[in-house]
């Protein structure tokens, strides 16, 4: 009789287990995981493209040499790349929340990064061709490559008008890990 109950709850285990891997599965993250899992992402890269915005800033202003500046736009502008590709890639890894349109928005988030991370490395390759003997010319093609930059990241911005989930606007909203 012992042995007839451990098998049966044995067997009970596993199917439970195997209910959750299908539940699991089929469904993604609530809003609210989703949401936090998100903002956790976004938090650190915004952070890094505020901060690599001001030594780029600094840079165009500094008083450095084209190479010493080159060198160091490609880093920033690499770095800026690269976080935008770690934001993307914690985005995707937080799967696609269980709401109306969830996998339009999930893809809308991982699109707007990988955007935005493509912009960064543009930008940086063309800085990485300038040529550094001209002065005047390094910067032109310089300010050139930011102001495409901007514009591409400009269009790259996330519309949120699409957003069209409530409970993820509420999770957004409520979530501590989005203040």
């Amino acid at each position: 009789m012992r042995t007839c109950r451990a098998t049966a709850v044995g067997k009970l285990t596993v199917v439970l287990a195997t209910l959750v891997l299908v539940v699991t599965a089929c469904g993604g993250p609530s809003p609210r995981a989703w949401a936090a899992s998100v903002c956790a992402a976004l938090t650190p890269w915004r952070s890094e493209i505020s901060r690599l915005t001001s030594s780029t800033d600094q840079q165009m202003t500094a008083q450095t040499t084209p190479a010493q500046a080159k060198e160091n736009l490609v880093r920033l502008f690499g770095g800026a790349e690269q976080a935008s590709e770690t934001a993307r890639r914690k985005v995707e890894e937080a799967g696609v929340p269980e709401t109306d349109h969830g996998e339009e928005i999930s893809t809308g988030f991982r699109t707007s990064l990988g955007k935005m991370r493509d912009a960064y490395g543009r930008a940086r390759d063309t800085i990485e061709r300038l040529d550094t003997r001209e002065a005047t010319a390094f910067y032109d093609g310089v300010r050139a490559a930011v102001d495409t930059l901007n514009k591409e990241y400009d269009a790259s911005a996330l519309d949120t008008s699409r957003l069209n989930s409530e409970e993820l606007k509420r999770a957004f909203d409520e979530v501590p890990e989005c203040r």
